[in-house]
């Protein structure tokens, strides 16, 4: 390709086509012909060297024609405007507002467009230009002509100088043994040359094979691409190390990014890279540990460590379009695929993703405080989505294996008191309309009456068999997530509803019974709270089952969510209403609420299994209700507590308070009955912030909040079982290219989901990952990230589609392990890979 048409094909029509409108200023008259040449029935160009007035009027009516000619070009003999005064004198400016202009930029230098034009001859070009400073397009033309490496091309049957580095750097099998056969070693002379001419290297080495050559190429390569993306000088310790001269930047940034965006080069190039940097080699880390700013481009893999510094600067500064930069370029870093780097940038991009959802709630907060019911429509609709994303930041925080790290402390504190500052603002509210308006809401869902207005109807059907799952402490965002994932099991409705207050377990769990609505009412016995409907207490399991059990008889029967998915008895066809329960939730955030994000996947999981499971038994509904909701309260405070109020109470959990006393500015007190409060006690209160009577306490639930007391109600109209003909996916499982054993315990598979006639390419294939010991217990789980859902750690891929996928292996686990590729609604594994562990520490 000539100089002329490079700059036609690659410059000039690209951006033409892209913005319709394109000004060309050419003060030298270096590019008239070749603008000229350009017109087409399509493509007008308008010449202003000729007629100032006539190419006005010519390039105005041209402008108006634009959606009958798909393309303008306005050639113009003289220098672009730059500043605004310039640009009002021009009479084409504002054509190149309403498009592109060219030259735009150092980039659209005629000495840039000749370097990427002749990438193989930078060190000619520079030198032409020189000796004159505007050489003709027949000289570029020239540079190169008649010079070859016909050896070289021969044997690797390649032909451009950039092609036969490439080749040399990574050979294919069949280049590699053509050079293996030259027994002359005739192509290592023309390969010293080519070398010395595109890159400026002199080889140091007197061998001879390939691999000696390319051992000194790589280093010269990967080097001297870091020399030129580094913004301040070299480091002592590296000033003697061979690297190119400038002119020859664009041929390594050239092979480097081919290098490492080629999947079939790429895990060639990190084993480079890794090597060169290491101790034995360049020893990069300790060379530039004092060096702040390592440039934009990652050669190595210590550089990734400087551009998350910039990260998280730009995060701490607000710098909200710099880190969204940043990040966009994690994706296409060949780094990015590491696990161990993946955990942070997952946290950094939760982080940005809350910060970013809770000014934008903050911003619209003010437009819905005029009642109860308009902050409920707030919260249902955008408060909920900032607390799914605070969950998710809080599990990619407790997924992080390398907490000690200041960076990663001050990032979440930071994005903890942003969250914090929300809600406070939101709780202040929330508590005004509680004083005002009650509780619960006027005209909404009580999750009192929620037995007897969706349950009870659908039993009043002779043979219609329906499933009541209680899932402790699912809160509003929780069920949003929930429903998400079980459309496939049938027709799915999702509605909020309100939790009886005080949110805690006996009281929310008995209010899920039938009459409550009615009748629930709450006494004092023995220091404590004793729900009650008429005579029959409710304070244990089994005293609410045995309540249903004698309104419905046989046709009744209950069991934990846990032995009904592992059980593999039938139910008898006579029970009608079968109760599920699951506290495992409500247990996890109890005991361990660091780890408990991570583990609300498990009851997802086993609700989805539960579900298939009923259908299967020919039930032809499941309601899916919980007793109350909760707040994470990560912002955890010196002295983030509240005092209880005077009078005699008796304290419920942590946040809520009945019997008779004087509120103050901390705590707020109602009468009982106007909280929905029924029975022993006349007043009710709690803390009107989010905080407890006992400090440092990270799990709320108990008290007055949008998120305690706001809770989902999901209705399943159960589809029926249908005989699958088709076979199963054609789902694969990779690790690096065949290896058997992990070095990290952040291992990426490869997923891979096949395409066929027997898939939709228009159906996502859902996908569980698991390692399994030898015992089938899970010793590692599919780390939440970009293909990875948060709430259920399910993948969704459609066919044809590959993706690498975080493995996080359990810290305690060392052997041998099977990774399996599940069915998440069968769990019949589609494809399993069996490897083993091989860690250094």
């Amino acid at each position: 390709m000539t100089i002329r048409e490079f700059i036609q094909q690659e410059i000039l029509l690209p951006r033409l086509q892209a913005s319709s409108v394109l000004v060309v200023y050419d003060p030298a008259r270096r590019y008239h012909e070749l603008c000229l040449d350009l017109a087409t029935p399509d493509r007008q160009v308008v010449d202003a060297s000729e007629s100032s007035i006539e190419s006005r009027e010519g390039a105005l009516a041209a402008l108006q024609r634009i959606g009958q000619r798909n393309e303008l070009l306005v050639y113009v003999p003289a220098k672009a405007p730059l500043t605004d005064e310039e640009k009002q004198i021009d009479p084409f400016a504002i054509y190149g507002a309403c498009g592109a202009i060219f030259p735009d930029g150092d980039r659209d230098e005629y000495l840039h467009l000749c370097l990427k034009a002749k990438l193989d001859y930078a060190t000619d070009i520079r030198r032409i230009f020189a000796e004159n400073p505007n050489p003709s397009f027949a000289v570029i033309d020239a540079i190169g002509g008649g010079v070859g490496w016909p050896v070289l091309q021969t044997l690797l049957q390649v032909e451009s100088a950039r092609d036969i580095l490439f080749a040399l750097l990574a050979p294919a099998e069949a280049q590699k043994e053509a050079l293996k056969a030259d027994t002359l070693d005739s192509w290592v002379s023309e390969a010293k040359t080519l070398f010395a001419s595109a890159l400026g290297l002199k080889l140091m080495t007197r061998g001879k094979s390939w691999s000696t050559l390319a051992d000194e190429l790589w280093r010269f390569l990967l080097f001297s691409e870091f020399v030129f993306d580094l913004p301040g000088p070299l480091p002592e310790a590296l000033t003697s190390v061979p690297h190119a001269q400038p002119e020859a930047q664009p041929l390594i940034e050239y092979l480097c990014d081919l290098l490492r965006n080629d999947q079939r080069t790429q895990a060639l190039y990190i084993e480079r890279a890794e090597r060169l940097e290491g101790k034995d080699e360049l020893n990069m880390r300790a060379a530039c540990a004092g060096i702040a700013d390592l440039g934009p481009r990652e050669t190595f893999p210590f550089e990734e460590r400087s551009v998350f510094a910039q990260a998280v600067d730009a995060f701490q500064r607000d710098n909200i379009d710099k880190l969204r930069q940043v990040l966009n370029n994690r994706e296409k870093s060949v780094w990015s695929g590491r696990g161990e780097s993946q955990s942070q940038w997952q946290l950094l991009q939760a982080a940005a993703n809350l910060v970013q959802s809770c000014d934008d709630a903050e911003r619209q907060l003010p437009d819905y405080t005029r009642s109860q019911d308009s902050l409920i429509v707030f919260y249902i609709g955008t408060l909920r989505e900032v607390d799914r994303l605070q969950r998710e930041f809080e599990q990619a925080a407790g997924d992080h294996y390398l907490d000690a790290e200041d960076q990663i402390a001050k990032v979440k504190m930071q994005v903890r008191r942003v969250y914090r500052r929300l809600t406070d603002r939101a709780q202040e509210l929330f508590i005004r309309h509680l004083e005002k308006s009650g509780w619960p809401p006027t005209g909404r869902l009580a999750n009192a009456d929620l037995f007897d207005k969706i349950v009870a109807p659908k039993l009043q059907e002779s043979g219609r068999r329906v499933a009541l799952l209680l899932v402790d402490a699912l809160r509003y965002e929780l069920g949003v997530a929930l429903q998400q994932q079980l459309s496939s099991e049938g027709q799915v409705e999702l509605q909020a509803a309100f939790a009886q207050l005080p949110t805690i377990t006996p009281v929310g769990m008995a209010s899920l019974l039938p009459g409550a609505g009615q009748g629930l009412k709450l006494v004092r016995k023995d220091n404590s709270v004793l729900p009650m409907l008429g005579d029959q207490p409710l304070a244990t399991v089994a005293q609410r089952m045995d309540l249903l059990r004698k309104r419905y008889g046989q046709r009744f029967a209950e069991t934990k969510l846990t032995d009904f998915v592992r059980g593999k008895h039938t139910l008898p066809e006579i029970v009608e209403l079968l109760v599920i329960r699951s506290n495992e939730m409500d247990s996890d955030f109890e005991s361990n609420p660091e780890a408990a994000p991570s583990l609300i996947s498990r009851t997802f999981q086993q609700i989805r299994n539960a579900l298939h499971k009923l259908r299967t038994l020919g039930f032809h509904d499941a309601v899916i209700a919980t007793d109350h909701g909760f707040y994470l309260n990560t912002a955890v405070e010196a002295g983030d507590k509240c005092t209880k109020p005077a009078g005699n109470w008796l304290a419920v959990h942590d946040r809520f308070v009945l019997g008779a006393g004087i509120a103050d500015a901390a705590n707020l007190i109602l009468p009982a009955e106007q909280l929905g409060i029924r029975g022993d006690f006349s007043e009710a209160g709690g803390p009107r912030s989010l905080i407890a009577y006992q400090g440092g306490i990270p799990y709320f639930h108990g008290g007055a909040s949008l998120q305690e007391t706001i809770v989902p109600v999901i209705d399943i109209r159960l589809a029926t079982v249908e005989d699958k003909l088709s076979k199963q996916p054609m789902v694969t499982l990779v690790y690096k290219r065949g290896a058997k054993r992990i070095t990290t315990r952040l291992p990426i598979m490869e997923l891979t989901v096949g395409t066929g006639d027997l898939f939709s390419q228009e159906a996502a294939v859902d996908i569980m990952l698991e390692a399994h010991d030898k015992q089938g217990k899970v010793v590692g789980e599919a780390k939440p990230g970009e293909h990875v859902n948060p709430a259920t750690r399910l993948i969704s891929l459609y066919p044809g589609t590959t993706v690498g996928v975080t493995l996080k292996m359990d810290l305690e686990f060392e052997g041998k392990f099977t990774v399996k590729a599940l069915d998440p609604t069968t769990l019949k594994t589609y494809h399993k890979l069996d490897l083993e562990t091989d860690y250094t520490v």
